[in-house]
Protein backbone atom coordinates (compact mmCIF):
# COMPACT_ATOMS: atom_id res chain seq x y z
CA UNK A 1 0.00 0.00 0.00
CA UNK A 2 2.92 2.16 0.98
CA UNK A 3 4.57 2.15 -2.48
CA UNK A 4 1.65 2.40 -4.13
CA UNK A 5 0.75 5.48 -2.35
CA UNK A 6 4.28 7.29 -3.15
CA UNK A 7 4.18 5.46 -6.46
CA UNK A 8 0.50 7.52 -7.43
CA UNK A 9 2.22 10.89 -5.48
CA UNK A 10 5.45 10.59 -7.50
CA UNK A 11 3.28 10.32 -10.74
CA UNK A 12 1.00 13.39 -9.49
CA UNK A 13 4.60 15.72 -9.08
CA UNK A 14 5.82 14.58 -12.55
CA UNK A 15 2.47 15.43 -14.26
CA UNK A 16 2.54 18.73 -12.52
CA UNK A 17 6.47 19.58 -13.42
CA UNK A 18 5.50 18.53 -16.60
CA UNK A 19 2.48 20.78 -16.96
CA UNK A 20 4.12 24.04 -15.60
CA UNK A 21 7.40 23.57 -17.45
CA UNK A 22 5.47 23.55 -20.42
CA UNK A 23 2.80 26.08 -19.89
CA UNK A 24 4.11 28.65 -22.23
CA UNK A 25 3.82 25.75 -24.79
CA UNK A 26 7.49 26.15 -25.82
CA UNK A 27 10.40 23.32 -24.76
CA UNK A 28 13.23 24.26 -23.16
CA UNK A 29 15.08 23.40 -26.12
CA UNK A 30 12.78 25.98 -28.03
CA UNK A 31 13.30 28.60 -25.49
CA UNK A 32 17.04 27.79 -26.01
CA UNK A 33 16.71 28.45 -29.66
CA UNK A 34 14.87 31.74 -29.42
CA UNK A 35 17.53 32.79 -26.75
CA UNK A 36 20.04 32.34 -28.99
CA UNK A 37 18.01 33.80 -32.33
CA UNK A 38 17.58 36.86 -29.98
CA UNK A 39 21.41 37.09 -29.51
CA UNK A 40 22.70 36.72 -32.88
CA UNK A 41 19.94 39.68 -34.15
CA UNK A 42 21.21 41.70 -31.65
CA UNK A 43 25.19 41.04 -31.89
CA UNK A 44 24.44 40.81 -36.22
CA UNK A 45 24.88 44.75 -35.87
CA UNK A 46 28.21 44.82 -34.19
CA UNK A 47 31.70 42.73 -35.27
CA UNK A 48 31.48 40.18 -33.02
CA UNK A 49 35.67 39.04 -32.68
CA UNK A 50 35.64 34.97 -31.66
CA UNK A 51 38.72 35.13 -29.35
CA UNK A 52 40.65 38.13 -26.80
CA UNK A 53 43.44 39.98 -28.86
CA UNK A 54 46.80 38.10 -27.49
CA UNK A 55 48.13 40.92 -26.12
CA UNK A 56 44.54 41.69 -24.39
CA UNK A 57 44.43 45.72 -25.63
CA UNK A 58 41.05 46.18 -26.21
CA UNK A 59 39.12 48.41 -29.34
CA UNK A 60 37.16 50.74 -27.10
CA UNK A 61 34.42 52.89 -27.80
CA UNK A 62 30.24 52.25 -29.17
CA UNK A 63 32.00 50.94 -32.77
CA UNK A 64 34.53 48.69 -30.75
CA UNK A 65 34.00 45.23 -31.82
CA UNK A 66 31.87 42.25 -29.34
CA UNK A 67 34.60 39.81 -27.65
CA UNK A 68 33.14 36.24 -27.36
CA UNK A 69 34.50 35.25 -23.93
CA UNK A 70 33.70 31.53 -23.52
CA UNK A 71 33.67 29.08 -25.72
CA UNK A 72 30.52 28.60 -26.19
CA UNK A 73 29.05 32.19 -26.76
CA UNK A 74 27.41 32.81 -23.50
CA UNK A 75 28.76 36.00 -23.14
CA UNK A 76 29.96 38.90 -24.94
CA UNK A 77 31.99 42.03 -24.59
CA UNK A 78 32.11 45.45 -25.94
CA UNK A 79 35.05 47.46 -24.14
CA UNK A 80 33.86 51.61 -24.07
CA UNK A 81 36.71 52.16 -21.58
CA UNK A 82 39.27 50.55 -19.45
CA UNK A 83 42.14 50.71 -17.49
CA UNK A 84 44.71 47.52 -17.47
CA UNK A 85 47.14 47.79 -14.67
CA UNK A 86 48.03 44.89 -12.31
CA UNK A 87 46.86 47.50 -9.22
CA UNK A 88 43.37 47.88 -11.30
CA UNK A 89 42.72 44.55 -11.08
CA UNK A 90 40.17 42.39 -9.36
CA UNK A 91 41.40 40.46 -6.15
CA UNK A 92 39.13 37.29 -5.07
CA UNK A 93 36.47 37.96 -2.59
CA UNK A 94 36.91 41.97 -3.28
CA UNK A 95 33.62 44.16 -3.15
CA UNK A 96 33.09 45.08 -7.10
CA UNK A 97 30.16 47.59 -7.01
CA UNK A 98 28.35 48.31 -10.01
CA UNK A 99 26.07 50.72 -11.88
CA UNK A 100 24.13 49.07 -14.74
CA UNK A 101 21.30 49.29 -17.05
CA UNK A 102 19.55 46.05 -18.59
CA UNK A 103 18.03 45.36 -21.78
CA UNK A 104 15.73 42.08 -22.89
CA UNK A 105 17.31 40.60 -26.25
CA UNK A 106 14.05 38.45 -26.32
CA UNK A 107 11.66 41.23 -26.00
CA UNK A 108 13.63 43.69 -28.48
CA UNK A 109 13.86 40.52 -31.07
CA UNK A 110 10.32 39.83 -30.80
CA UNK A 111 8.75 43.55 -30.10
CA UNK A 112 11.52 45.84 -31.48
CA UNK A 113 11.16 47.79 -27.96
CA UNK A 114 14.79 48.78 -26.87
CA UNK A 115 13.87 49.92 -23.10
CA UNK A 116 16.20 49.13 -19.89
CA UNK A 117 16.55 48.87 -16.00
CA UNK A 118 18.73 49.28 -13.96
CA UNK A 119 20.72 51.30 -11.57
CA UNK A 120 22.69 53.51 -13.39
CA UNK A 121 20.51 56.62 -13.77
CA UNK A 122 19.38 56.56 -10.30
CA UNK A 123 21.48 57.68 -7.68
CA UNK A 124 18.65 57.06 -4.96
CA UNK A 125 19.45 53.60 -5.52
CA UNK A 126 22.44 51.75 -3.76
CA UNK A 127 25.34 50.55 -6.81
CA UNK A 128 24.72 46.90 -7.20
CA UNK A 129 27.49 44.65 -5.91
CA UNK A 130 29.16 40.96 -5.93
CA UNK A 131 32.22 39.44 -4.52
CA UNK A 132 34.57 38.73 -7.09
CA UNK A 133 35.39 34.92 -7.77
CA UNK A 134 33.49 33.82 -5.04
CA UNK A 135 30.36 32.21 -5.86
CA UNK A 136 29.97 30.95 -1.91
CA UNK A 137 28.66 34.11 -1.12
CA UNK A 138 24.69 35.02 -2.12
CA UNK A 139 25.40 38.63 -3.33
CA UNK A 140 28.04 36.84 -5.93
CA UNK A 141 25.82 34.13 -6.97
CA UNK A 142 22.25 36.02 -7.45
CA UNK A 143 24.51 37.71 -10.33
CA UNK A 144 25.79 35.31 -11.89
CA UNK A 145 28.96 34.15 -13.73
CA UNK A 146 28.31 36.40 -16.84
CA UNK A 147 28.64 40.31 -15.06
CA UNK A 148 32.06 39.14 -13.53
CA UNK A 149 33.87 38.03 -16.54
CA UNK A 150 34.64 41.21 -18.46
CA UNK A 151 37.06 41.52 -14.63
CA UNK A 152 39.10 38.68 -15.71
CA UNK A 153 40.90 41.06 -18.66
CA UNK A 154 40.34 44.48 -17.20
CA UNK A 155 40.67 46.32 -14.48
CA UNK A 156 38.02 47.27 -11.99
CA UNK A 157 36.88 50.98 -13.10
CA UNK A 158 36.28 50.05 -16.27
CA UNK A 159 33.04 50.55 -18.58
CA UNK A 160 31.78 47.64 -20.63
CA UNK A 161 28.50 46.61 -22.71
CA UNK A 162 28.36 42.80 -22.13
CA UNK A 163 25.55 40.13 -23.35
CA UNK A 164 24.40 37.31 -21.41
CA UNK A 165 23.09 34.57 -21.79
CA UNK A 166 19.95 33.41 -19.59
CA UNK A 167 23.21 30.15 -18.15
CA UNK A 168 25.30 32.86 -17.31
CA UNK A 169 22.60 35.65 -16.08
CA UNK A 170 20.79 36.33 -12.65
CA UNK A 171 20.33 32.82 -10.82
CA UNK A 172 16.79 33.89 -10.40
CA UNK A 173 16.51 34.24 -13.95
CA UNK A 174 17.95 31.28 -15.49
CA UNK A 175 14.95 29.29 -16.01
CA UNK A 176 13.04 32.23 -18.02
CA UNK A 177 16.12 31.63 -20.69
CA UNK A 178 16.11 35.32 -21.60
CA UNK A 179 19.34 37.30 -22.76
CA UNK A 180 20.41 40.51 -21.85
CA UNK A 181 22.69 43.14 -22.94
CA UNK A 182 24.02 44.88 -20.09
CA UNK A 183 25.66 48.45 -20.13
CA UNK A 184 27.75 47.84 -16.76
CA UNK A 185 30.74 50.45 -14.64
CA UNK A 186 32.93 49.00 -12.15
CA UNK A 187 33.98 50.35 -9.09
CA UNK A 188 36.21 49.52 -6.35
CA UNK A 189 33.51 51.49 -3.40
CA UNK A 190 29.69 52.41 -3.36
CA UNK A 191 29.52 55.31 -5.29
Amino acid sequence: MKSKLILIIAAAVAALTAITSCSSGESYADQLNDERHATNHFLANYRVEDKIPDDTVFETGKDAPFYKLDEDGNVYMQVIRYTKHSADSAKTSQNIYFRYTRYNLLYLYNEGDWSGSGNADDMSQEPAYFQYNNYSMPQSSEWGYGVQMPLWYLGVDSEVNIVVKSQYGKSSEISYVVPFMYHIRYFRSRV
